[in-house]
Formats: C-alpha cells, structure tokens, sequence
C-alpha cells in the first residue's frame, strides 16, 4: 500500500474525500445550470407609408402624389426660423434681464453713496453747530465774569472813598479823558497833576511828587523874567531816578509865560531821583515850581 495511507486516519479521510467528491460531481449534472435555446425575435409595428413626413389622421389606401420640393424646403425653412428665434430670444431676455440687475445695483450703490454723505455733512454740522454753541458759551462766561469782576472792584471802590454812587457831595462836574461821569485818577493822587497812572503819594514837601521815590537833588529853576505864578512839569523818570522827559505848563499852572516854562523844564531834567528796580521803566510824576517876585 502507499505510504499515505499506512495509518486508519489516513484511510479514514482518504475514503470521506473521496465520497464526497463522487456527490459533488453527480450533484453538477442534476443541480447544474440549464441551457436555453435563444427566445423569438420580437419587432415594432410601423406605419406604412411612402414618405418620411405626413400629416392628418385617415391611412390612404394608395400611394400619394409627392409633395413639391418648394413646400418641403419652405417648410424646413420655416422650422430652421423657429429655432433659431427661440436661442435668439432667450438671449434678448437674458440681456435684458442682466441690463435691469445691473441698473438697480448702480442704483443702490449710488442712493447708498447719497445716503452716506448726507449721514457724514449732518455729523460735519452737528459738530460745528456744538463747537459754536461751546464758544459762545465761554464767551459769554467770561463777558460774565468780567461784570462781576468790576462791580465787585466798583463794590470795593465805593466802600474806600465812602460811596461814589451814593456820594452826597455838592460839587458837580468831573476831569478824565474816558467820556464817562467821575473824577478819573488816584484817591492818593495830586489833583494838579496830569498824569492818570502809577501810585499816588507825594515825593518831598508836596512840590516833588513820583510816587514812593524820593528826590535826591532839588536845582532850582533861574528867574530871569517879570513873571510870577505856578508852574507844573509833567516828568518821566527811569528805574535809575534819570528824568528823561520834562514836560512843563501842565494841569495845573497858572502862568505858561516860555521864560517860566523854560527854566522849570531845565531844573525838572537836572531833578535826580531815589533808583528803585521793581518801578516801572518810565514812571510818571510832578514837579511844582513856584515863581514870585517877592522873593
């Protein structure tokens, strides 16, 4: 025997195989696939007729007299026109559809460019409107605050001298170069003098008067005319107590004879003052000389 089947396993399977092998095979011719003979030709019915086009619904019974090559050819020509103005068409429709989106989105965008400058012209002079609102408003507090401030210094003034504004005084009149009612100067002033600024005060013997700044050197003026009166001289004088400006006859004088007002200019420019760094670069001051001929 052969090797393979030296043991009963091995028969025992070789004979299984085998068998079922042997059904297999059997099983093929029985259980197999069937072959069929092709099946019959089947066709469509078609209408008889002699030509390739027709119309109406009665079926002649004998052949029709061909229809002339003209109508044929009009009639292609016809169905030819037909669909050529259907593509036609449709591209007019279609242009003109895109013609109308085009105009309403040109439209949009311009009615919103309108918009957008009307909102930005409206912010613009809503803007100017509030900044002139705020300058008028500054100016009119500041118009305010200087009322107050002048009444309050007017307030202050009234109380100083007694009450100006309800001053019982019997003198009537007024001096100033302001074309308003008062006595233009200072409540410490001279009232010879001309000049409406600087401090009041006298300067030595009531004849020398520049505020709080004392005369160093008194000269005298020469008398060398047949004249007598007061004279007044209007004087300016630096911080270093030099006069540098004399002007003699003012306010106050009572004789503007040139040989008076002459030698009191002369004596008024050799006056030399006290320095005095804080006073201001021409301080303005009086001098009176008195010329009699009793002296």
């Amino acid at each position: 025997m052969f090797s393979f089947l030296n043991t009963k396993h091995k028969r025992k399977s070789a004979a299984l195989t085998t068998t079922i092998m042997s059904l297999l095979l059997i099983g093929l011719f029985f259980v197999g696939m069937k072959y069929l003979d092709p099946p019959e030709e089947y066709g469509i019915a078609v209408n008889f007729g002699t030509s390739n086009v027709g119309k109406g619904n009665v079926q002649p019974t004998e052949p029709l007299r061909a229809a002339s090559q003209e109508q044929v050819v009009e009639e292609e020509q016809q169905q030819e026109v037909v669909e050529k103005s259907e593509p036609e068409t449709a591209k007019e429709a279609s242009a003109i559809s895109e013609d109308v989106a085009t105009q309403d989105t040109e439209e949009a965008i311009a009615i919103k460019k309108e918009q957008e400058a009307k909102r930005k012209a409206d912010e613009i002079a809503k803007k100017a409107q509030l900044e002139k609102e705020r300058i008028e408003k500054e100016k009119q507090a500041a118009i305010a605050k200087q009322k107050a401030e002048e009444e309050a210094k007017r307030k202050k003034l009234d109380a100083l001298i007694g009450g100006v504004s309800n001053s019982d005084g019997a003198v009537t009149g007024g001096e100033g170069n302001d074309n308003v009612s008062g006595d233009k100067g200072n409540i410490n002033g001279d009232p010879n003098a001309s000049g409406y600024y600087g401090n009041g005060g006298g300067g030595g013997n009531g004849d020398y008067n520049l505020g709080n700044r004392k005369p160093l050197s008194r000269p005298k003026p020469d008398y060398i005319c047949n004249e007598e009166g007061l004279v007044v001289v209007s004087i300016e004088v630096d911080i270093n107590g030099k006069v540098i400006k004399a002007t003699p006859g003012v306010k106050g004088s009572t004789n503007t004879a040139s040989c008076l007002l002459t030698q009191a200019k002369i004596a008024a420019l050799k006056t030399k003052w006290q320095s005095d760094s804080n006073a201001p670069s021409k301080q303005v001051g009086t001098i009176k000389y008195r010329f009699s001929l009793s002296q």
